[in-house]
């Protein structure tokens, strides 16, 4: 009986293949010896700082507007005149403010109505006027608070707001060149000096 060959002709080996090929593993293959190239790992870059943001300090409201007086109806009038331009010679005005100058004619309005009171201003004005008088002094008195607790609120000292509202109307708006509250030897905040235009 003749041996046989211990190597496969190249016959065996593909008929073994095709056996090889038709079956299921039944054990994984085993892990080849040869040695692999392992990677290092990529260093871990830290995390980035965070960018400080300044913010300027500030507090709530503090650019808001003040409010006015809620209850009041309209700017104070002594505030009004004050802002009000110099239209005369600002050496005259300076004496008159001072209480220099003393006034060539005056009406004392304190205690009167609305209604009694603007005719009487106008009649004086245009009596002044006539006489060719420069300076006045128009009293009205301070005025009494009489708020009696409605939902109107009521204005304080209503002729010494009215009195200058009616010198820059209509008829004497034209006639009139400056209004400026009086010295206190003349009445103070209860007063206005009013000064005329000279009549040509």
């Amino acid at each position: 009986m003749a041996k046989r060959p211990k190597t496969l002709t190249e016959d065996d080996k593909v008929l073994w293949k095709k056996v090889a090929d038709s079956t299921i593993r039944l054990r994984p293959p085993k892990p080849s010896r040869e040695k692999t190239e392992t990677i290092p790992p990529e260093p871990i870059q830290p995390p980035p700082k965070p960018v400080k943001v300044t913010h300027p300090r500030f507090r709530v409201g503090e650019r808001a507007k003040k409010p006015g007086n809620p209850n009041d109806l309209a700017p104070s009038m002594r505030d009004h005149i004050a802002s009000s331009p110099v239209a005369m010679d600002r050496k005259t005005f300076g004496k008159m403010k001072k209480g220099r100058l003393s006034p060539e004619a005056k009406i004392d309005l304190h205690g009167m109505t609305i209604a009694q009171a603007h005719p009487m201003l106008t009649r004086f004005i245009l009596n002044a006027i006539d006489a060719d008088r420069r300076l006045v002094l128009v009293i009205t008195g301070k005025g009494k608070h009489k708020d009696e607790g409605g939902p109107i609120p009521v204005r304080h000292g209503v002729l010494r707001h009215q009195v200058p509202h009616w010198l820059n109307t209509a008829p004497l708006r034209q006639h009139v060149l400056q209004i400026t509250e009086a010295h206190l030897k003349h009445g103070g905040q209860g007063a206005y000096y009013v000064y005329l235009r000279r009549q040509r």
